[in-house]
């Protein structure tokens, strides 16, 4: 399908742009198959606005005929009227972005603006992902043929050799048909071999059996992931599933199952096929559980948390009730004091701990990596962060295609969406604030990401899977972001110039006080949040010129 047949009008004249953080500006309005493009054409302003169509979650047009107040309207003929409707009108559309971005356009004819608005409407929700921009983005400065990710579950297992006594990587899943949302390769216990692990396989949810995500060097101690149990109502078992978890504590009293449910909610799975490790067939194992909002009412919490940000009554009531009511912060808190409880079994309590909730790509994910940033000073750089990210969320399987499909503003019926991701980004921050020279990396970074995980020129977040991404062949046709991050100049931009190493976990602390609402996002189109950028950026730049005049004396002094 051309793009061309969705666009009926590619541009127009004398269209007045209003947007966050800038005067209003009159110009030139195109469209293209991936993006609206504006060029302020008045003197003196040079002003472009470029943006990604797949950024817009939702638009609202209006028209007005300019012309109702005259006599002309009603003395006309049908065809005269017509006329007058379309060219005597104006029409505005509101766009509102997934970077949470409100802009207004103000397009002279009505005509036009319906043109425009559908064009909009239909360029921003394409439905075949190989349409995507992604599969266009040309940057003059890489190739298609160069590196695409920063590592792999084979390179990360070569790199531990510590795991190679007792642990093995497994091919199993080489064509994806044992679990569709795995790797092709997965670590395992070295006592298990393939075939039984296809009949665990069967045994959990999606085929999501429990596979090795962190090996704590400190202890030996690992954690693993997986999806719930399929023991039903009638409390199936399966006895190489207990097996392979046996075999992960082998040689220890006890390990930890943290279920990110209610025990209510572990119990109702059973009623449609799921369920929980028994404590009479998994007697080594001690079940904690801890519910995690997920889905539906995770969307919800972000949407009714963005209508309070946008509530311009500056009623602080009216505001500190919205943001309560939005249970967003509850959310942050439950999701670290989670993972810092899986920090504590394995760091203090030195035991092992499999993290599963019903599916494994949501809450799991999540839990898992904030407890490796707060134990693994290796996951706390740049570099370390990014490859973290890329182990735990895009090769593990997490479905960015449906979480991110629609962000707080869309009008459709909501579906698979949740911004699992965005808190887990978040979570980061607090920790990042808590902690402000233990993280290698800059807030800018984490709302780099919190954009491209919904809207992006890279491939990094296409599919829902590695099994998509491979029949999409995303490697060979499309750009990865991690890398593009790790260039010299954007890798100066992101990089935290306070940072220390320390070989110290960083235990956040989860008191109601201690979190706050993550203004650079929520708020980082309003001019408080802004000038607070400004003065920060400033900052940064005065440490890193600090950081040079010291290096460059230090061969004077010595």
């Amino acid at each position: 399908m051309e793009f061309s047949e969705y666009i009926k009008t590619a541009n127009v004249e004398d269209v007045v742009l209003r947007q966050p953080l800038h005067p209003p500006g009159r110009g030139t309005l195109c469209i293209t198959g991936h993006h609206l493009l504006f060029s302020d054409r008045e003197e003196g302003s040079c002003q472009q606005v470029l943006l990604l169509l797949r950024n817009i979650d939702a638009i609202e047009k209006s028209v007005e005929n300019l012309l109702t107040c005259s006599g002309l309207f009603s003395n006309a003929g049908l065809s005269q009227r017509l006329d007058i409707m379309l060219s005597g009108s104006s029409g505005t559309i509101t766009i509102k972005c997934k970077d949470l971005r409100v802009l207004q356009l103000d397009i002279p004819g009505m005509e036009e603006c319906l043109n425009i608005a559908r064009s909009i409407e239909t360029l921003s929700c394409l439905d075949s992902m190989s349409e995507l921009y992604p599969f266009f983005y040309r940057p003059s400065n890489a190739s298609l043929r160069d590196q695409w990710g920063l590592s792999s579950l084979e390179r990360h297992y070569s790199q531990m050799k510590e795991l190679h006594d007792r642990w093995r990587l497994s091919t199993v899943n080489r064509d994806f048909s044992v679990c569709p949302s795995y790797p092709q390769a997965v670590i395992v216990p070295k006592s298990t071999d393939d075939d039984m692990l296809e009949k665990v396989a069967k045994f959990r949810q999606g085929g999501r059996f429990p596979v090795l995500c962190y090996y704590h060097k400190k202890n030996g101690m690992v954690i693993m992931r997986s999806s719930q149990p399929l023991t039903g109502a009638n409390r199936k078992r399966c006895r190489e599933d207990e097996q392979l978890l046996q075999a992960v504590i082998d040689g220890s009293d006890k390990g930890y199952i943290i279920d990110t449910r209610s025990s209510q909610q572990a119990l109702q799975a059973r009623m449609t096929g799921g369920g929980l490790e028994s404590k009479s067939c998994y007697s080594s194992w001690k079940r904690l559980q801890r519910q995690m909002e997920r889905g539906k009412a995770l969307q919800e919490s972000l949407i009714k948390l963005v209508e309070a940000c946008e509530d311009e009554s500056n009623n602080m009531d009216r505001w500190l009730s919205k943001l309560e009511n939005s249970k967003w912060l509850s959310h942050v808190q439950t999701a670290l004091s989670t993972a810092g409880l899986l920090a504590e079994c394995v760091e203090r309590d030195g035991h092992s701990v499999l993290v599963h909730g019903s599916e494994g790509t949501d809450s799991t994910l999540l839990i898992s990596t904030l407890a490796q940033l707060i134990m693994d000073p290796s996951c706390r750089t740049l570099e370390g962060f990014l490859t973290l990210l890329e182990r735990e969320w895009v090769q593990a399987g997490h479905p960015f295609q449906q979480r991110c499909a629609h962000s707080a503003h869309s009008h459709a019926r909501l579906q698979q969406e949740s911004p699992v991701f965005l808190l887990l980004l978040d979570c980061v921050w607090q920790l990042w604030r808590q902690f402000p020279l233990a993280l290698g990396f800059s807030e800018a970074l984490l709302l780099r990401l919190a954009t491209e995980a919904y809207a992006s020129d890279y491939g990094t977040f296409l599919g829902n899977n590695q099994q998509e991404r491979c029949a999409l062949g995303v490697k060979e046709n499309t750009h990865c972001l991690f890398q593009a991050l790790l260039r010299p100049r954007e890798r100066d931009c992101y990089s935290n110039p306070l940072y220390e190493h320390t070989e110290l976990a960083i235990w956040p602390s989860v008191h109601p006080q201690s979190l706050q609402l993550w203004r650079g996002f929520f708020l980082r189109w309003t001019p408080q949040t802004h000038h607070l950028e400004e003065a920060q950026e400033e900052i940064r730049n005065m440490v890193i010129e600090w950081g040079k005049l010291a290096l460059s004396s230090c061969p004077a002094s010595t």
